[in-house]
C-alpha cells in the first residue's frame, strides 16, 4: 500500500501493545529501538530483534549483520544524491532490512523539497541529478510491496525550529535523518512508558547536517531519561 497522502500527527506509528500490566507512573510498558547505521558497541541482534518497535534509516552500514533485521520503520531519505544512488540498485530493495521494513517514511514532503532543500546546478541537472525522487522511490518501494507514508511539510519545520535553526538558516543547514527519526520516535512514544534506547549514532558525516545542535539535543534527552544508550 502507498499512501500519498500527508501524515497526520499521530497517525504514523501505532504503539506497540503494552507486554507487562503497568503498576505505576514509572512502569515501563515496551522498549523502542532506534537504530543507527553508525558502529555499534557489541552484537545488539537478540536485543533489537525482541523490542517492541525498532526504527531503522536508509541503508544499514557498520551496524550490518550486529543490529538483528527487525524493523518497523524505515526512514529513507527521498531527495538528492543518495537516493538516486538507492534507485540504480535493484539490490536495496531485496536487502534484509528493506524487505522486513513494515512501513516506509519520506521525511522530506515534495513542497520541502522545493522550498528548503539544495537544488542541483544546471550542469547537474543536464547529467540527470535532481533534487525530488519521491515518485521514483514510491514507485520502486510500491513495487518491492512496501507501505510507503510521506511526512508533511510541518514534520520538517518543526523539527527545524526544534533545533534553533532560523528560516533564514534552514537554506544552509539542514537536519539528518536520524534527528528526524529519534524527534519522530520520542513524540509517539514518550517516556517513562516507553523506554526509548539510542545506538549506532556517530553524530558526524555530511558538513552541512547541524551535528553540534543535534548532539546537544540528544544530551539533553538522555539528561531528562527521556531517551538512553546502549552501552
Amino acid at each position: 500500500m502507498i499512501s500519498l497522502e500527508p501524515a497526520r500527527r499521530n497517525s504514523s506509528i501505532t504503539s506497540p501493545r503494552s507486554k507487562t500490566q503497568c503498576k505505576g507512573a514509572d512502569a515501563v510498558s515496551g522498549r523502542v529501538f532506534v537504530v543507527g547505521n553508525g558502529p555499534l558497541p557489541r552484537d545488539l541482534s537478540d536485543e533489537v530483534d525482541s523490542a517492541d518497535f525498532v526504527l531503522r534509516f536508509n541503508e544499514p552500514k557498520a551496524s550490518k549483520g550486529m543490529s538483528g533485521t527487525k524493523t518497523d520503520m524505515l526512514m529513507v531519505n527521498n531527495s538528492g544524491k543518495p537516493m538516486q544512488r538507492r534507485l540504480r540498485d535493484p539490490g536495496y530493495f531485496r536487502s534484509a532490512i528493506v524487505q522486513a521494513a513494515k512501513e516506509v517514511v519520506f521525511p522530506y514532503h515534495p513542497h520541502t523539497i522545493r522550498t528548503w532543500l539544495i537544488q542541483p546546478t544546471l550542469l547537474s541537472r543536464l547529467r540527470g541529478r535532481k533534487s525530488d525522487w519521491t515518485l521514483q522511490a514510491l514507485e520502486s518501494l510500491g513495487q518491492a510491496g512496501k507501505e510507503v507514508r510521506i511526512m508533511p511539510p510541518s514534520f520538517y519545520e518543526e523539527a527545524c525550529a526544534e533545533l534553533g535553526l532560523t528560516r533564514e538558516q534552514m537554506r544552509e543547514v539542514f537536519p539528518s535523518t536520524g534527528y528526524l527519526g529519534l524527534r519522530h520516535i520520542l513524540q509517539h512514544f514518550p517516556a517513562p512508558q516507553y523506554r526509548v534506547e539510542l545506538c549506532g549514532f556517530s553524530w558526524e558525516g555530511w558538513k552541512r547536517h547541524a551535528w553540534a545542535d543535534e548532539r546537544s539535543w540528544v544530551e539533553n534527552k538522555i539528561a531528562n531519561r527521556l531517551l538512553f544508550t546502549i552501552d
